[in-house]
Order: C-alpha cells, then sequence, then structure tokens
C-alpha cells in the first residue's frame, strides 16, 4: 500500500498591522501634583500638631488638629480617584 503524502501546513505570518500612535496622555497632568500636595499637608499638619504639643498650627481647635490634617490626607485620596 502507497504511503500518503504528510502535508506540510504553511507557517502563520500575521497580516500586516498599521501603525497607529497611541495617545498616553490623558490630559490630568495636574492631579498627581495635587494628590501628593494634598497628602504632603495633611501629613505635615499633623506632625506639626504634635512637635508643637496643640499650639500650632491652630492652637484654638485644639485636638480638631487631627481632624484637619485627616481631612486633607482624605481629600488626597478623593483628588487620587481623578487619576487615569
Amino acid at each position: 500500500m502507497p504511503k500518503s503524502r504528510i502535508r506540510k501546513k504553511a507557517d502563520f505570518t500575521p497580516p500586516p498591522t498599521k501603525q497607529t500612535s497611541i495617545n498616553l496622555s490623558s490630559g490630568r497632568s495636574w492631579v498627581a501634583p495635587l494628590m501628593l500636595t494634598m497628602f504632603l499637608i495633611g501629613l505635615a499638619w499633623i506632625v506639626v500638631f504634635y512637635v508643637t504639643t496643640g499650639e500650632l498650627p491652630i492652637g484654638s481647635l485644639g485636638n480638631w488638629n487631627i481632624v484637619v490634617g485627616f481631612g486633607f490626607i482624605a481629600a488626597g485620596f478623593v483628588v487620587s480617584t481623578q487619576w487615569k
């Protein structure tokens, strides 16, 4: 009985692709600097409050200075949701 021919499959060559440029800039270059600034202001506010034993940044607020510092940090997290 004769042997059948073995068919060799053609090697796959991907179709030619068009060169497309990808725009990585989303126009929100303000988000990261503002977010980091809010984090740092909040951190600095809390550190200054503890280092000065409650006399600074605003002495009349008392322990509410901690809430203000965490408020800045929370605002930084809110701003971070706009980052793409």
